[in-house]
């Protein structure tokens, strides 16, 4: 019997994760519904060397890798591998809207050489609907938008550029600002992905805001990302009733 052979990607999906088992499988189906049609492989990165996450997966055809945690080292190690035409970075807690590989296909195809989608956060509270806006706003004013609005590019182009910096905070917007100074285009798709509140839950909406543009600032004034990391504490855990 001959095994079916799998169409080469359109999109390799790389997806760092860190103690996220209990949103892994959830994750990888909002991938495939998002994909629906698209040729797609899903690579998860596990930056727990015993591989923690990994051991939660329950879904097939995913490339499971481990490699030294960082978020920029392990979004590297899963470009590495990954085999698609284009790559499209997803933060564990963040789900794609449906039609997007369709929409960055299409951007990718014209003009644009990399490009993220608008944000939503998941909450009612209306001081976090004016946080996403204001980041999609700003991320289209100055193309700057940030890794969990799930960057999207070619691959040639990713290695061109070197991958993300290996550096412990920042490593998104490094990225995009090596692109911008090199000429590319970055685009800002009108739909939405929707990233979790957990770290505006567990912190405060109005420090954690307060932080995050401190240090945004403080790394364009050309502070070390390893000094800025010591005040961006780990991801806290997704509440329960939260992980679906």
């Amino acid at each position: 019997m001959s095994i079916p052979r799998q169409p080469h990607p359109l999109f390799s999906v790389v997806v760092p994760v860190l103690r996220e088992a209990d949103l892994i499988n959830a994750l990888v189906d909002n991938i495939r519904v998002a994909g629906y049609g698209v040729p797609l492989e899903i690579l998860v990165v596990d930056g727990d060397p015993a591989g923690s996450t990994l051991a939660a997966l329950r879904r097939d055809d995913v490339i499971a890798l481990t490699a030294p945690r960082g978020r920029a080292r392990q979004l590297n190690a899963g470009a590495a591998a990954a085999r698609g035409d284009n790559l499209l970075f997803l933060h564990a807690d963040t789900k794609l809207p449906a039609g997007a590989f369709q929409a960055a296909a299409n951007a990718l195809d014209g003009p644009a050489d990399a490009g993220a989608f608008s944000l939503a956060i998941r909450s009612k509270h209306p001081l976090l609907r004016l946080i996403a806006a204001g980041a999609t706003l700003r991320s289209r004013l100055f193309s700057l938008p940030y890794g969990d609005q799930g960057h999207f590019l070619r691959r040639d182009l990713f290695e061109a550029l070197g991958g993300y910096p290996d550096i412990p905070l920042m490593e998104d917007v490094a990225l995009m600002q090596t692109l911008a100074r090199a000429g590319g285009r970055i685009v800002v798709l009108p739909l939405h992905v929707v990233t979790s509140a957990r770290r505006w839950q567990a912190e405060g909406i109005l420090r954690t805001t307060i932080r995050n543009l401190t240090l945004l600032t403080l790394y364009g004034l050309g502070v070390s990302p390893r000094t800025l990391a010591r005040h961006y504490p780990a991801m806290p855990e997704l509440p329960r009733g939260s992980r679906s």
